[in-house]
């Protein structure tokens, strides 16, 4: 019978900081020199194929590919709006599949990535997790997000990071850190941790965990509600954690780092785009040092919900405001590509079960 070798198992370069990826390389008794030449063509060049790294070696090249994953990851599908927003939905070996965004804004480039694959938070006015979460995406593949929004932007780069797409980004806590040190570290992405934001639904463990990261991280609140009944008849999750606690979260958070916090509110017409809801949210920003993000919804197949009228969004900036709460209205972005989170992926699965 012919021998059969053990497969090596491969590393993504796109999870490990460079004090791991120097250690690794360490073991193939290289120099130490040759992870920081690895490192300028991944990150500094933009290139990911280890047969075009033209001052190693064959034998060297060889080595990375058999040893190392790069960008394992393949774009399932791509959408570009006519405001140049640009979505993909990219799927990996392991049968996750994840969205991500690119956002243009003057000189800004804004990637919108995801951290699970689906969500367990399951919002009842959203896409992305009406089937729920299916599991977590690895430091890896959050990068890889990044990344691959990179190589379509070149030369131009991604300059902001949020963690807003699909899941709860506090919910796979280890993977996501780890990403963001390797977005942040001068000698991988090299991205200001001021321009890099988490929001979350509300996990006030975490959020703690968070602010004694050492990281000016900005936190988001995904709110949506300004009472306890309205949030926990539109967010699920919001019966694991009470809207009190998170927000002395919050607070914790800014005492510790800082950094003032985002509340970012979903206008629903006709269910928390009123008044009297305005004015509640005013009395709740009036406990913490935060700003307020008004997003008019984006409207999903099958679910009840409606975008509200731009005069009821004006409505609500303008009561928020006249109670000295900081509050803009974020601009709609690539609406013509149902850029909203999780609707690409949504659409693909459908395409798929009818291709069966």
């Amino acid at each position: 019978m012919p021998l059969t070798l053990p497969l090596v198992q491969k590393t993504s370069i796109l999870a490990l900081l460079p004090a791991e990826f120097d250690a690794l390389v360490k073991t193939w008794d290289w120099p130490a020199f040759r992870a920081q030449q690895v490192r300028d063509w991944v990150y500094s060049k933009g290139v990911a194929d280890p047969a075009v790294m033209s001052n190693l070696s064959k034998a060297d090249r060889v080595l990375l590919a058999e040893r190392i994953d790069f960008v394992p990851g393949s774009i399932a599908a791509q959408q570009c709006s006519d405001d140049r927003t640009q979505k993909l939905l990219l799927t990996w070996p392991d049968g996750g599949n994840a969205e991500t965004v690119m956002i243009p804004d003057g000189d800004r480039r804004t990637a919108c990535v995801s951290s699970q694959v689906g969500c367990p938070v399951q919002c009842r006015f959203c896409a992305s997790g009406i089937n729920g979460v299916k599991g977590s995406l690895s430091a890896g593949q959050i990068v890889e997000q990044i990344y691959r929004l990179n190589q379509i932007l070149a030369p131009e780069r991604i300059t902001n990071v949020v963690f807003m797409g699909m899941g709860e980004p506090l919910a796979n806590y280890a993977s996501v850190m780890q990403a963001i040190r390797v977005l942040h570290d001068p000698k991988c992405l090299n991205m200001s941790a001021r321009r890099i934001t988490i929001s979350t639904v509300g996990v006030p463990a975490k959020m703690r965990e968070l602010a004694h990261e050492d990281l000016p991280i900005n936190l988001a609140i995904s709110l949506h509600a300004p009472n306890e009944p309205l949030r926990k008849q539109l967010i699920p999750w919001a019966e694991h954690f009470a809207l009190d606690d998170i927000l002395d979260a919050a607070r914790y958070y800014f005492e510790q780092s800082g950094r003032e916090i985002t509340l970012e509110y979903i206008l629903l017409s006709g269910v928390n785009d009123r008044p009297e809801h305005a004015r509640e949210l005013s009395q709740l920003c009036k406990t913490l040092r935060a700003n307020v993000n008004l997003i008019r919804y984006n409207e999903v197949e099958g679910l009840p919900y409606k975008r509200p009228l731009a005069k009821d969004v004006v409505a609500f900036q303008e009561v928020l405001r006249h109670n000295g709460i900081n509050a803009h209205v974020r601009k709609s972005r690539g609406r013509d590509i149902d850029a909203a989170c999780g609707q690409l992926r949504r659409k693909e699965q459908a395409r798929a079960a009818a291709a069966l």
